[in-house]
């Protein structure tokens, strides 16, 4: 190997132009490509900018250079020369000129990678974690994290022009559980405590506001002990925000902006005021409190069309105060039947108790369901907009299911048939949610987003007698049939908010137990106030195209909450654990 010494580069990797021909000039990067012609040696060399051909034909150097493989780690130093018409590559950004190698030194071997960095062939995901230093090489891991960067940068740009300050809240704090598990920290100093990290800077951003900064964002690092999927990770990144004397227009009067902003970097423009919707109207058209607007095929209720139906399967369930609900699948009316079985046999996997269908065809009506009348069928088919050319797939039962049931089956027919536009971004904000959700299994109301959300002022009267009934003052933002992001309007009475934690289950012992320095703070003249956390790896992700957030993530872990690369988690020695007051696992 060579030693670098006193060589700088003049020029990346990506930067040479028809300008620079007669240049000398210094590349260093990798070698992405050798192309042994016998008399002459064509190199391509990378790095983060970009790629630029390298030749020679001349010894010693074309000895020197046949030795060369992909990845080592080499120095050009050259002449810029221009590329025939014939030979120019327009693929390339310097795809018009080359660099006449003068000097070669090779500053490190390589070995072998396990798999190619110079194409964008399929790798098994495990295998492109476990070598994520030469998966990070490739362009498509480079193109993702190039355009984090972008994003962060403008959100950063962004909240400074409109008066936040970024503050960072700690990530070593004390374990407040309620959702997901905490990771814990043993202290080594105060035998037998932990610390936890941060689920979210909640309880921090709030006291912020208390403190009187009045505008605050971070971009901030997350942790949770749950289980994972493609769009969760245990470590995740969120734009997090809160406002003093905030209402919701206030929060979607600067947060609409910033997404303009986001994807404006990205390439694309998108429109604004962004659509509104209550939770319990996404629920009935969509089946989803994130639904994907790019399909239309909204949920209908049609019970009234067959309140007289002597189909019994459809009478009994409307009798039991269930409903009938369909959905029309655009062109399905020319669908073969065998198809049309396949979406009966998918319904029922997922819960149906049965799916029943109609259409228009060329004979007449055609069905499943003769017995509920040729006549009504008839009439559902025109109320339901499915016209001569949409197929009708109806089901009943209990609301929520009935719900819930066909907004799976309207996705998944949504992917089937090609009907969700990657080129269409739909956003829209689910308001009005409930304030608290009812755990079957624990017997006991739960926050149905964290508990320090606000009741709406009409229902703060209401929080004893009726909780069930009770509307947040809390918001979604969805895209395209996800989440991004999710805030509230938070309680910053001391009494409402004890109140709260009373009808969650924790007496008012617990919660001075656990929040007990933020009621505290909340006693000192804390203002109205508000905010949202924006899913900074999910938007990644979604402007990058990828189906997967770990594709936006440096290092992120698998499914299975492992790094690969690294091989954590891992055992620790006895001596450590001695010192955190732990015993080791028999």
């Amino acid at each position: 190997m060579d030693p670098l010494g006193d060589i700088y580069r003049t020029h990346t990797c990506g930067a040479l132009r028809r300008d620079h021909v007669g240049q000398e000039v210094v590349l260093l990067g990798w070698v992405h490509r050798v192309r042994d012609m016998g008399a002459v040696i064509f190199l391509d060399i990378r790095d983060r900018y970009g790629v630029t051909q390298v030749v020679t034909e001349a010894e010693p150097l074309l000895t020197q250079a046949k030795k060369l493989k992909t990845e080592m780690v080499v120095a050009v130093l050259g002449t810029v020369a221009h590329r025939s018409e014939e030979t120019a590559n327009t693929k390339l950004d310097t795809g018009d000129v080359e660099v006449r190698i003068g000097q070669l030194k090779v500053l490190n071997d390589a070995r072998r990678p396990p798999f190619s960095i110079a194409d964008e062939s399929f790798v098994a995901e495990d295998t492109r974690l476990r070598y994520r230093y030469l998966d990070l090489r490739r362009q498509r891991m480079q193109k993702n994290l190039q355009l984090r960067h972008r994003l962060t940068m403008a959100i950063r740009r962004y909240f400074d022009d409109h008066d936040f300050l970024e503050v960072e809240t700690p990530i070593l704090t004390k374990s407040t559980p309620e959702g997901a598990r905490d990771y814990l920290v043993p202290s080594r100093v105060h035998a037998g405590e932990f610390f936890a990290l941060p689920q979210s800077p909640q309880i921090f951003k709030q006291i912020l506001m208390i403190g009187g900064l009045d505008r605050y964002f971070q971009i901030v690092r997350c942790f949770r002990d749950e289980d994972l999927r493609a769009d969760r990770q245990p470590e995740f990144t969120q734009v997090d925000v809160e406002i003093s004397f905030a209402s919701q227009a206030l929060v979607f009067s600067l947060i609409e902006p910033l997404i303009v902003e986001i994807f404006r970097v990205a390439g694309l423009a998108i429109t604004t005021p962004f659509r509104q919707m209550p939770y319990r109207e996404a629920l009935a058209r969509y089946g989803s409190d994130k639904p994907d607007l790019r399909c239309g095929m909204d949920i209908q209720d049609l019970g009234a069309i067959f309140a007289e139906t002597p189909f019994g399967p459809v009478r009994d369930a409307l009798a039991a105060g269930g409903v009938l609900r369909g959905l029309v699948v655009p062109g399905g009316a020319t669908i073969s039947r065998a198809e049309v079985d396949k979406i009966v046999a998918e319904a029922i996997e997922m819960g149906a108790g049965g799916l029943l269908w109609a259409r228009q065809t060329d004979k007449g009506l055609a069905t499943s369901a003769k017995a509920m009348g040729e006549q009504t069928l008839t009439r559902a088919l025109e109320v339901s907009g499915a016209g001569a050319d949409g197929l009708l797939l109806m089901t009943a039962g209990p609301e929520a299911a009935v719900s819930r049931l066909l907004g799976q089956l309207r996705l998944s027919l949504a992917r089937r048939f090609d009907l969700l536009d990657q080129a269409r971004f739909e956003f829209l904000w689910v308001v009005d949610f409930p304030l608290l959700d009812w755990d079957e299994q624990a017997r006991r109301y739960v926050a149905m987003h964290h508990p320090f959300t606000a009741p709406v002022d009409a229902d703060l009267a209401r929080l004893t007698e009726a909780p069930a009934e009770i509307t947040a003052k809390a918001y979604d933002l969805v895209l395209n049939g996800s989440e991004i992001g999710g805030g509230s309007i938070r309680i910053h009475d001391p009494e409402v908010q004890r109140q709260l934690f009373r009808l969650l289950g924790i007496s008012d012992e617990e919660a001075r137990l656990r929040f007990g320095f933020f009621i505290d703070a909340l006693e000192y003249g804390t203002p109205p106030h508000g905010g949202i956390a924006l899913g900074l790896d999910r938007i990644a992700a979604l402007l990058a195209g990828e189906p997967s957030i770990r594709d936006v993530i440096a290092f992120p872990k698998t499914a299975a909450a492992v790094d690969l690369m690294a091989g954590a988690p891992s055992t620790v020695d006895a001596r450590q654990l001695k010192e955190l007051h732990l015993k080791p696992l028999a």
